[in-house]
């Protein structure tokens, strides 16, 4: 059997100690070397020949070069290689991070604080960075292929019941994936858009403040008790599950911070699954780009009861974790590339919408009893999707 190659990474950051700790770290892993690590992006440029790293660790902020300029000079150079940035969890170092995935960054991991043991930042940096690069330098066997989904227009989607939320969970890339979307949907989309992107307090709302800026939508970080109405997507903040709920005849946010799911909070699945208990089968739920699992479970649970599942495609993924997970699954009703996503939520909602009818009553979820996937009141499916 001929050996898997390793997996090559540069180390680039300005403190000894830093480079020392990554190096001996990663390499405690078997699949993993360190090629070169380098003080600052300058020293780090003229090493990327020589070095041929398969990916590259990259601190923001460093004398000579910083994090921004070097990824600028690496792309304006035609660089592809893998970028995860290592950053402060600081107002500043999450404003840069998400400039530098705008950049094309891959992925990032946060710098431990000034809190806490050395060996518990040691161990929470192993269990974030070497996943993730395994993710973006994947080196196991091809998986199975998953048939492209025939659009939703061709094949006849017939639905006989409304979209009344759509629910989004998104990882390893999402800033960018979000990017895509979110900015997309009209101002008169007529429902309500909740979204679980994984990370960290600080991100979360200066993602939300970006994506604003961008969209016809209002973008907001969610808060407790915040009334869900259309016009508006929620942003599940840092280190809160976020939840739907109900308060008599209002649909509420929930914040808590339950134990992890996943190994994340926030976690897809809590949305999702909240979701189904005040929407029923009346929600479409979409899984982009990111690592793990997340939201599988939601997804079979919200397929049972009757609603759309999208999931984004292989190749316009960053990682093909989550998506992956859910059309491999056999539950998204579509596999769409990202730059198709947003059009097809806009068209399915409304389609949706507009056959509405008094036929067709909404039914609270107390009393409605749960469809198999194979006779789902939302969906013909006459290609077997």
């Amino acid at each position: 059997m001929i050996a898997t190659p390793k997996i090559k990474v540069m180390i680039v950051d300005d403190a000894v100690v830093i480079r020392r700790m990554l190096t001996l770290l990663l390499q405690e892993d078997p699949n993993i070397e360190v090629v070169a690590t380098a003080a600052n992006g300058r020293l780090a440029l003229a090493k990327l020949d020589s070095a041929r790293p398969d990916i590259i660790v990259l601190d923001v902020e460093m004398p000579v070069m910083d994090g921004l300029e070097t990824l600028r000079e690496m792309r304006k150079r035609g660089r592809r290689v893998p970028v995860i940035m290592f950053s402060t969890l600081t107002e500043r170092g999450a404003a840069v991070t998400l400039d530098a995935l705008a950049l094309g960054a891959s992925d990032y991991v946060t710098k431990p604080s000034n809190t806490g043991s050395f060996a518990e930042a040691k161990e929470r940096i192993r269990n974030e960075l070497i996943p993730k690069i395994k993710a973006l330098c994947r080196r196991d066997a091809p998986q199975p292929a998953v048939r492209r989904h025939i659009p939703a227009t061709a094949r006849g989607f017939r639905t006989t019941a409304s979209i009344d939320a759509v629910v989004i969970g998104v990882s390893t890339g999402g800033p960018n994936a979000l990017a895509k979307v979110i900015p997309e949907l009209p101002a008169t989309f007529p429902v309500p858009v909740l979204v679980v992107q994984h990370m960290p307090p600080v991100f979360t709302r200066l993602l939300s403040e970006r994506l604003d800026a961008q969209s016809p939508l209002k973008v907001r970080e969610a808060r407790d008790g915040d009334e869900i109405r259309p016009g508006t997507v929620w942003i599940a903040p840092g280190d809160h599950h976020m939840v739907v709920r109900r308060d008599g005849t209002r649909t509420l946010v929930g914040l808590n911070q339950d134990p992890p799911v996943n190994f994340c909070r926030p976690a897809v699945d809590v949305l999702f699954e909240s979701a189904l208990e005040v929407y029923g089968g009346h929600i479409l739920a979409v899984v982009l780009t990111g690592m793990g699992q997340d939201g599988l479970r939601g997804c079979e649970q919200i397929k049972a009861a009757g609603g759309v599942v999208f999931a984004q495609d292989e190749a316009t993924s960053v990682v093909w974790g989550m998506p992956g997970a859910v059309a491999r699954a056999g539950l998204a009703d579509e596999v769409l590339p990202l730059e198709g996503i947003a059009t097809e939520i806009v068209r399915i909602v409304k389609a949706t919408r507009r056959n509405r009818s008094a036929r067709h009553p909404r039914v609270p979820r107390s009393q409605q009893t749960r469809p198999s996937a194979q006779h789902s009141p939302m969906i013909s499916r006459p290609f077997g999707a």
